[in-house]
């Protein structure tokens, strides 16, 4: 997809992303503290079941589950030899499980590195390599877009979108895990990030994961009103509630999950989904209600 055919599809109206990925790989048996890469590999019927899931509920939007494909996090599992191989396979795995009904992007996650500007041990190079390599991959294999999400400060966002830029002419979607007072972790604000990233290129800015859509309306709001852009929301399922054996529960169900994104629309998001805690019956609810066929 061409930057240009991108901005086709988002000026038609309302596009529908995905849910969560991890969340419902864990439900389906994952166990914590492996690679998540590596064992959808092993249990492809497990993540092409879910995003067909995504795709029959109304998803336009499915992102490889390519998040931690990238040399940083696969050598933590000593697998940083299998970044070509990991980001093929499974883009392939959702080219199989939604055909031509949606579009497949290629995901990436932050490094992991701190960089020196924020008190850290990793130069800009570093990183920007670390991205470059696996959007090559990504690139290679025919995704439709790129998306850097979850991520948590505006400069590292901006060194992806510039490694991207380098590599090929894709649209970049750029999403940010932002507060409900619309600040990064490491650095910059929902705001900041839609002057500086539009201005580099990117086809969307938004924000995912971290708090859930009741608390991100004044966020996108600002957002929207520095915008030329589509804004992007793709917010958790509420907060975490967590039990004795440490799984999360999280307290939003479908419904009241579809009630609070529309406010999100209204507030100005365009590009919607759900991350943490959410599934396809989420997507199916919201797209449903913003359709006006939900009672």
């Amino acid at each position: 997809m061409t930057r240009e055919e991108f901005e086709t599809l988002t000026g038609q109206g309302i596009v529908y992303l995905d849910g969560a990925c991890g969340s419902n790989l864990y439900l389906a048996g994952m166990p914590r503290g492996i690679c998540a890469e590596q064992w959808i590999l092993e249990h492809e019927q497990v993540m092409m079941d879910l995003q067909r899931g995504y795709v029959e509920a109304g998803s336009q939007m499915i992102y490889a589950p390519t998040f931690g494909a990238n040399r940083a996090a696969l050598s933590l599992y000593g697998l940083e030899k299998q970044i070509r191989e990991y980001n093929s396979r499974l883009v392939d795995l959702s080219r199989r499980a939604v055909g031509d009904r949606a579009l497949v992007g290629g995901d990436l996650s932050p490094t992991g590195k701190v960089l020196t500007s924020q008190g850290g041990e990793t130069e800009v190079d570093e990183v920007y390599e670390i991205y470059r390599e696996q959007i090559a991959c990504l690139a290679e294999e025919g995704v439709d877009f790129l998306v850097a999400e979850t991520m948590l400060s505006v400069e590292e966002t901006m060194i992806a979108l510039d490694a991207a830029q380098s590599v090929c002419q894709l649209p970049v979607l750029c999403s940010l895990t932002l507060e409900a007072d619309g600040n990064a972790l490491y650095g910059g604000n929902g705001v900041e990030a839609v002057e500086t990233l539009q201005d580099m290129g990117a086809s969307a800015v938004g924000v995912n994961c971290s708090v859930g859509p009741d608390q991100l309306e004044n966020v996108i709001r600002n957002m929207k009103r520095a915008a030329r852009i589509p804004i992007l929301a793709k917010p958790n399922a509420g907060l975490p509630l967590m039990d004795e054996q440490g799984n999360a529960h999280y307290s939003m169900g479908p419904r009241e999950f579809a009630l609070h994104m529309k406010k999100l629309v209204q507030a100005g998001a365009s590009l919607i989904g759900g991350c943490c805690g959410t599934t396809p019956e989420y997507i199916k609810k919201t797209r449903l209600l913003l359709e006006g066929r939900l009672i």
